[in-house]
């Protein structure tokens, strides 16, 4: 579970400052989707960085599981990130010179100890979630080789190889067709119901808020609206 209580974001305006975030309270439950929505500016973006412990607020508190995530020191937020939360980034940002399942393994290199004992397991790790987002047949290809569609869909298996608990996706369809678009939400859906993470999605496609679990919209950095669409 995430929950974020009473966030409020703030950033350097000349001698003032600006806010991106006012006074938000949030929660996304495991195996559901909860959809962000809004105009351009409207603090979208800033709020999932918060919530993915990349900005601390100005006040408020972010609870990841039992964690008080707005309060940890820069280390112990970077193996937070790396245990319990996948971050799906609106480009891909795909290294071109790794396969699709080079990708995934390479998360298993970041850090964490014991990296070169859990190589292994990486690796079958990698093809299952390849498997699951349709691409097993594609583990091989480089970036350039695959679709905008596909390249996505590396990322979101990216972005679960440490099985989080947690996944904050930043507008996976801006750069797809309404087509390839729709198959990316269906994927993050059913992979948040099988893998009972809790998601947070933002989006500007107004078109696929139907299928969230719950919306809230924010104007200006606030709140506007909460539970656009019935809880399934």
């Amino acid at each position: 579970m995430i929950r974020l209580d009473h966030i409020t974001l703030t950033f350097p305006d000349g001698e003032s400052r600006i806010t991106a975030v006012d006074n938000v309270s949030l929660t996304a439950h495991p195996g559901t989707v909860t959809g962000i929505t809004g105009p351009s500016g409207s603090g979208k973006s800033s709020l999932l960085a918060v919530a993915a412990t990349l900005i601390r607020p100005d006040s408020g508190k972010v609870m990841i599981d039992e964690i008080e995530a707005s309060t940890l020191s820069l280390d112990e937020a970077t193996a937070l990130r790396r245990e319990k939360i996948g971050i799906v980034f609106q480009q891909s940002n795909l290294i071109p010179s790794l396969t699709a399942r080079e990708q995934l393994c390479a998360m298993n290199e970041l850090g964490a100890r014991g990296s070169r004992k859990r190589r292994a397991k990486a690796a079958d790790r990698a093809d299952e979630l390849l498997a699951a987002v349709g691409l097993a047949s594609q583990a091989d290809k480089r970036p350039h080789q695959l679709s905008g569609g596909q390249r996505q869909r590396v990322n979101i298996a990216r972005a679960l190889m440490n099985d989080p608990s947690v996944l904050l996706v930043d507008e996976p369809t801006s750069a797809l067709d309404q087509d390839r678009g729709e198959q990316i939400i269906q994927l993050i859906l059913d992979l948040t119901d099988q893998l009972d993470t809790a998601t947070m999605l933002v989006t500007h496609d107004l078109v696929h808020l139907p299928q969230m679990h719950s919306v809230v919209e924010l104007v200006d950095g606030k709140l506007a609206q909460a539970d656009l669409v019935p809880v399934h």
